[in-house]
This record gives structure tokens, sequence and C-alpha cells, in this order.
């Protein structure tokens, strides 16, 4: 998909990722960027850089109400949505011992809302026979996240949803991209401070690659965006790793223990 004179929804657009996407598809002239986060006062801020071409919808991905409210009144004001980036999400630490509520939280944030978001555009992509969705997942949606259960399990879920919207509709005029970064510098990451004070994620196998710029990931996704490319890895080297965890499951397992003893030593 070239942006160009295209109408854009970016959830969580504010700020990291999904703000850098704003930018980057109101450089690419874009017709239209309607920025949605929760953060409403903050997504005006991004709206505003874009001389006019911006919007600004104050979004609660987790509510199914609330996407579907972002999708009529962008449909409403230009016709139509070519391109709706889900890109919204959160993490939570620890393991199986995570309380029910913050699993049903991130689930509805980081799957639910992907689910809400094609419910809501594909009547009208399929009514015009074009369209795109970008899902923004994680390298932990095809390896792991060590140290966040409920993280590598919603981004495994929200690449096998991409996976299937791909395999269901992409003969039907319907393009599907699939983002999956490690390491990048957001709020996720350790937010203003966060080369001094990096969080634990990215200290973990997020940041074993190098930590990109939320810049550099929108310009390997406009890129990717125009070669119809399903998988999108603003770190190359995710395609290895998922090479080998395919290949021998049970070596990468070993590894990845190791990996864990080595950030996490055993208390004295």
């Amino acid at each position: 998909m070239d942006v160009k004179d295209r109408v854009v929804v970016v959830t969580g657009g504010a700020s990291g990722i999904g703000r850098a996407l704003c930018r980057a598809f109101a450089r690419a002239g874009a017709q239209a960027v309607v920025v949605a986060d929760r953060d409403g006062d903050g997504a005006h801020a991004v709206a505003d850089e874009f001389d006019g071409r911006g919007r600004a919808v104050t979004t609660d991905v987790a509510s199914e109400s609330d996407i579907k409210r972002l999708v009529r009144s962008t449909e409403e004001e230009f016709g139509r949505i070519d391109l709706f980036c889900s890109n919204a999400g959160i993490i939570v630490p620890g393991g199986v011992e995570v309380p029910d509520e913050d699993w049903d939280r991130i689930w509805r944030v980081n799957v639910l809302a992907h689910i809400y978001a094609a419910r809501a555009v594909l009547p009208g992509m399929l009514a015009r026979g074009e369209g795109y969705l970008l899902s923004t997942a994680s390298a932990a949606g095809l390896l792991t996240q060590i140290g966040s259960a409920p993280y590598s399990v919603t981004k495994h879920a929200a690449v096998a949803l991409a996976e299937w919207l791909s395999i269901t509709y992409g003969d039907r005029g319907i393009g599907v991209s699939c983002l999956c970064p490690q390491g990048v510098w957001t709020n996720m990451t350790g937010g203003e401070g966060r080369r001094r004070q990096p969080s634990e994620v990215a200290r973990s196998t997020a940041g074993r690659d190098g930590m990109l710029e939320p810049e550099e990931v929108a310009e390997t996704v406009l890129t990717a965006l125009a070669e119809n490319r399903f998988l999108i890895l603003p770190h190359p080297e995710v395609s290895t790793y998922e090479q080998r965890r395919a290949g021998d499951r049970e070596r990468w397992l070993r590894g990845m223990r190791r990996v864990q003893a080595a950030l996490r030593p055993p208390a004295s």
C-alpha cells in the first residue's frame, strides 16, 4: 500500500511507535491521519502537527464501543478507512501468578482490540474490495518474552489473528501486515529517562540486538506496506531466531533457559 492520499487510523498514536507511524504517514502524503489514544490530550497534540490533516479521537481500545465509535466517526468524515493500524499495546510483568484482572486487561488491549478493529473496519473494506490492516505485535509473538507470560501469550495470539486475517481475506483485496519488533525506545522500555534507567524489558531479550528509535520502526513499516509484506521485522535477526526455534525446539528452549539464567541469577 502506498499511503499517499489514504485515510489512516492509528491506535496508541499519542506516543512511541504509534506517534512515529502517524508522523511517517503524514510525511508520506496521507489524506488524513486519525490519532486514537486513551491519552486524549496527547492524541490532539500529535494530530495538530499535520496541517489540518490530523484528527484526534480519545479511544480505549479495550472497549469495543470505543473502537466502533472511532471507525464510525472516521468513515462519516472521510467516507472510508484505507489503513487501520491496531498498534496500542501494554505489558504486564510476571507469570501465571499474575491476577486475573491484569490478564483480562492485557488480553483486551493486546488481542481483543485487534478483533474489535477487524470487526468494525472489514465490512466497509470488503464492500470496496480494498483495505489494509496493520497489527503491531512483537518479536515476543514469534519467540517469547522472558519475565512476562501475559505479554508472550497475548502477542502470540495477535500474530495468529493477523495470519488468519491474511489467509481469510487476502484474496478479497485486504492487505494484512504484522509488525514484530524487538526492543524499541518507548514508554514501555523506559520512557524519557530510558537511556539512564532502561526498564527490565529493555534489559531483557527484547534489547539484545539493539534498541531502535520509533522513527526507525516507522520507516521500516512504510517500506513493508509498499511491498505488501506480511511480516515486518525491524530487527532482521528475529527471522533467524524464528527459524532456529522451528528447526530445533528443544535446543531453542535450552538456549532460552540459559538466557533467562544469565538475566536473573539465583539469589545468594
